[in-house]
């Protein structure tokens, strides 16, 4: 309460960064004029009501207990929404550190209510193997029309739990467009067949696309197969070059 407070105390507050913090349990950000915003920390939600947010960096410290836990069956409540459903003049924003095993907890929505017309770059650590941060990151993707830079890091490190409940949201089919992405690039790329298959989705997705780096992190020995399997990967962009590098 005392951070929520001392926010809504500055109404002319443009520039916000909490990093390093703990202890808190609903994190509320009421900040209507509110241009920059970094959060780092261990907190178990957080609700953004800040319409005039051009650029957020939002992370979960590697300390919380939130991307352990498991999703809650039958929940209804869209994260996503909740989270940014709000940033309407998005132009850049970036999630990290579990913040998108944080946002694809509850229902996930494919058609968030607000589009991010704006928002030209997205920053994205997701782990592949769970299917419902894909789905979200997806989601994500698919309300951002005006994209033209896609960053991605791939994880393994967190413990995931899928739940029957998400089984139907997992299968649903995905008609993510993607007409104005220019580059994108895969840090941290295993190789992982879930990963493939993202590069697979992103080369049919993007008719506008010229480059898709990736930067190699698996074992040695598979490196050239992988690789030939996605320089072989049909691309729907015609000048789409794509470059794997070890």
């Amino acid at each position: 309460m005392d951070i929520q407070n001392l926010i809504s105390c500055c109404p002319v507050l443009t520039d916000l960064r909490l990093v390093r913090f703990g202890g808190i349990r609903c994190l509320n950000i009421q900040a209507p004029k509110l241009e920059y915003l970094k959060v780092h920390g261990d907190f178990e939600d957080i609700a953004l009501d800040a319409p005039n947010l051009e650029v957020a960096t939002l992370s979960i410290d590697y300390r919380s207990n939130i991307y352990q836990s498991v999703p809650i069956a039958h929940d209804k409540e869209s994260y996503v929404k909740k989270a940014l459903g709000s940033l309407s003049e998005i132009k850049s924003l970036s999630i990290t550190v579990f913040f998108l095993k944080y946002l694809s907890k509850g229902c996930i929505l494919m058609k968030l209510p607000a589009v991010f017309r704006r928002l030209e770059y997205i920053s994205l650590m997701i782990n592949f193997e769970d299917q419902r941060q894909v789905l979200t990151a997806c989601s994500l993707l698919q309300n951002a029309p005006n994209l033209k830079e896609l960053r991605i890091s791939s994880y393994r490190w967190a413990i995931w739990y899928p739940d029957e409940a998400s089984i139907q949201e997992l299968t649903m089919q995905t008609q993510t467009q993607m007409g104005h992405l220019v580059t994108a690039s895969m840090y941290c790329f295993e190789g992982l067949d879930c990963e493939i298959d993202f590069v697979a989705k992103l080369l049919s997705w993007a008719p506008a696309l010229e480059e898709v780096k990736i930067e190699w992190l698996g074992e040695r020995e598979r490196s050239k197969v992988v690789a030939k399997l996605l320089l072989d990967l049909p691309r729907v962009s015609p000048r789409a070059k794509l470059t794997v590098t070890f």
